[in-house]
């Protein structure tokens, strides 16, 4: 019926961001809270990139990835809270269909992107822990940069036909978008033209861009997990623990916020559920990702105090001179 009648109703030009507006009384905690944390974010995986394109030391495999990840985790988050804090610094929730369709696109481009880095990230550990003499000969220079612009890649390219496909959908109203930023699942509930075939191609798609990335990272564990309980050092143990575990940590926060958001079922009581849970994976594991994936290594920390006694030691001889 809702394809039948909706060209009797015009077509609408611009989305409503409802955000959090159900909690009128905490927007102020809620635009500070959330710019410290888009500062501390940018801030954080900026540092990290930073530390590892200027140290020689950390030219390697595993640090060129997690300077990958760094860089995706600020466009990460810059696209969602970036739009967050101006509607509610403006007051303006409006968004025009088709930059609607533009923060889709590229929200999903970035998220698929960090699902393969994530599993070329625990291949690189694999080969590391389970293939240490191979390690360097099979990770190469030019194998990790095919790596890296096939993640950046895939990614892009994996959501191209899905928004040109929901971009084909009619919307005529209601156009309040239940959700923090344009996702598909709140957009798809709006449109009044029939969605099975959008949402087929979205479980397609997410079946061929996802999953294999999905899979190869959870194999790499068992076979990693596998091989340090071979290890007869406890010591050697607990280091090679250390070395996957903040990984983990990052692949496991990620992956549980995804599978909640998009295979629980979609009733109305875990609306608001499914959107506090989302801020897990677009806002938190930006933020947490330099904290527990890099600074808590050995060779981060050196490399950041040298630059902080670089940087007090040039200001010192500045303000003598």
């Amino acid at each position: 019926m809702a394809d039948r009648d909706w060209g009797n109703r015009t077509a609408i030009t611009e989305f409503i961001i409802l955000g959090f507006g159900d909690l009128p009384d905490l927007q102020i905690l809620l635009f500070l809270m959330f710019q410290v944390i888009y500062m501390a974010t940018v801030a954080g995986n900026t540092l990290i990139v930073v530390l590892i394109v200027a140290d020689q030391h950390l030219h390697t495999p595993t640090y060129f990835f997690l300077g990958n990840l760094s860089c995706l985790e600020t466009c990460y988050t810059s696209i969602i809270l970036s739009r967050l804090l101006a509607s509610r610094l403006t007051g303006d929730r409006t968004i025009s269909v088709s930059g609607c369709f533009t923060q889709q696109y590229f929200f999903g481009s970035l998220a698929c992107a960090e699902c393969y880095l994530l599993a070329v990230m625990s291949y690189d550990r694999y080969l590391a822990i389970c293939k240490p003499l191979h390690y360097s000969t099979l990770m190469n220079s030019r194998f990790c940069l095919q790596l890296a612009a096939g993640s950046w890649l895939n990614g892009f390219l994996a959501t191209v036909i899905f928004v040109l496909c929901l971009s084909q959908l009619i919307f005529c109203g209601p156009n309040e978008i239940d959700h923090f930023h344009c996702d598909v699942i709140p957009l798809m509930e709006l449109s009044c033209s029939d969605t099975h075939l959008v949402i087929l191609l979205a479980f397609i798609s997410a079946s061929i861009f996802t999953l294999p990335p999905f899979l190869l990272t959870l194999t790499s564990y068992v076979c990693i997990i596998a091989t340090i309980l071979r290890i007869p050092f406890t010591i050697r143990k607990q280091k090679a623990f250390s070395t996957c575990s903040s990984h983990l940590i990052v692949v496991t926060i990620f992956y549980g916020s995804i599978m909640i958001v998009y295979l629980l079922p979609k009733h109305d009581i875990l609306r608001d559920l499914n959107k506090g849970v989302s801020l897990r994976y677009t806002i938190l594991t930006p933020l947490v990702n330099p904290l527990i994936y890099s600074l808590r290594k050995r060779e981060v920390k050196e490399t950041l105090c040298k630059a902080v006694s670089k940087y007090v030691a040039f200001t010192k001889t500045c303000g003598d001179s």
